[in-house]
């Protein structure tokens, strides 16, 4: 009897349009104070009720003037003109009278009639019974240091979109706009756990006590950094003994209270891999391996609970696999879920400063880092164990299945800096 043929793996691309697709609609929506809002995504647009800045104001300490009244200044003749007034920032000026300059610091309101500024330090001041005079010896460029009202942000203008994900920066201009509270999604609640009776937690057994076969639960530590670096709650469920009626009841009691259940290993194809009979069990499975290297068995799907279902995505063991997996495809999907709009990862043309003349079936993922002359070098081992492999690179090479590499060619590279982010 010929046994049953294996389903093709799934194209790491469809996997991912599988997932996003699954990740909508996104989570409801709850109001925080700004303060807070640090890579929390919009799910209101921002449009501003000001113009940022509010008035025209100086960009230096100097001195506001009229053009007309320095129109003759040269440095062997310089035109003398008497200081008639102090504007510092959030104060206001009065118009400033033809003939006169103004003492101006930067931020300062410019004062009506006022169309220019000189630099404090092109200025010389002098005294004359008791006024202070200030010499000019150059005509200043009308609008010279003068930064313009709404020259940032005009009135009615939409500044931040919504699904878009706040970032210092954001922060600071969503504050310009006087918003002390946004509308975001509300965090994602994951249940994450690790399967294995191999694992033990750092600190449990000393290194020159640990049992044969036993190894430290690595994973756990950079899946719940991740996690949080999303802006997720995440609930620490330790690890589950490699048995299926152990891992069913985790699922269903992380399924009560969760958005999302993330499980490191136990999703391969062995005996004591309970994950996909468990869930299959208590909801369904819509992938499951993936044509991607390192990372193949990547499963994902839903366990139902009484009010509805959680989502599953299942990581596999190997250290290098699951962090390869999560910031390639549960990344997006958390994104989404939280109302990104795009979820997609820069990726740059790069020379490859190494040759890779074995092609493999699968589209490979390899640990590079970018060297002084702008090209990358390859870690030497590539094996899906190897965690230092992540730790000495900067980004991964993404190579289409089948294809070499020639020393000097244009690869596509990805920073950690940006799916890590």
């Amino acid at each position: 009897m010929n046994p049953t043929p294996r389903k093709p793996l799934m194209p790491l691309d469809d996997a991912l349009a599988t997932l996003l697709a699954a990740a909508s609609p996104a989570l409801p929506t709850e109001q925080v104070a700004t303060f807070d809002a640090d890579r929390r995504v919009l799910r209101q647009a921002l449009v501003s009720a000001l113009h940022v800045p509010p008035q025209d104001n100086s960009s230096m300490d100097g001195y506001a003037v009229r053009c007309a009244d320095l129109a003759h200044a040269l440095p062997d003749r310089p035109v003398v003109l008497p200081v008639s007034q102090r504007i510092a920032a959030g104060h206001a000026g009065v118009a400033l009278q033809p003939g006169t300059v103004a003492r101006i610091f930067t931020g300062a309101p410019v004062p009506e009639g006022a169309d220019a500024i000189v630099m404090q330090e092109d200025v010389v001041l002098s005294e004359e019974n008791g006024q202070v005079m200030a010499q000019f010896r150059m005509v200043p460029k009308a609008g010279a240091w003068i930064r313009l009202a709404g020259e940032d942000v005009t009135r009615g203008a939409q500044v931040l979109a919504c699904g878009r994900r706040m970032g210092p920066a954001e922060l600071g201009l969503a504050a310009s706009l006087g918003l002390a509270e946004l509308v975001v999604s509300r965090r994602p609640r994951v249940a994450l756990f690790s399967t294995g009776d191999e694992l033990v937690m750092p600190g449990t057994v000393p290194p020159e006590a640990m049992p044969p076969g036993a190894i430290y639960n690595s994973n756990r530590f950079f899946l719940r950094a991740l996690l949080q670096r999303l802006g997720c709650e995440v609930s620490d469920l330790g690890i589950v003994p490699d048995r299926r009626e152990a891992t069913v009841a985790a699922l269903a009691a992380a399924a009560q209270t969760h958005d999302v259940i993330l499980t490191s290993g136990g999703v391969s194809v062995g005996e004591e891999d309970h994950i996909k009979p468990a869930v299959e069990a208590l909801g369904s499975l819509a992938l499951w391996q993936i044509a991607m290297k390192p990372g193949k068995p990547f499963a994902f799907g839903s366990v139902r609970h009484a009010s509805g279902a959680a989502h599953f995505l299942g990581l596999p063991g190997n250290p290098v696999s699951s962090f390869m997996t999560f910031v390639l495809l549960v990344r997006p999907f958390l994104l989404k879920l939280q109302g990104v709009t795009d979820t997609s990862c820069p990726v740059l043309a790069l020379p490859a400063h190494f040759d890779l003349p074995k092609a493999d079936k699968r589209r490979e993922f390899l640990r590079v880092r970018r060297n002084a002359q702008g090209g990358l070098e390859l870690f030497a081992n590539q094996s899906s164990g190897v965690l230092t492999s992540a730790v000495w690179g900067d980004g991964v090479v993404d190579l289409p299945a089948g294809q070499t590499i020639a020393a000097g060619e244009r690869v596509r590279y990805m920073a950690f800096a940006d799916l890590i982010g």
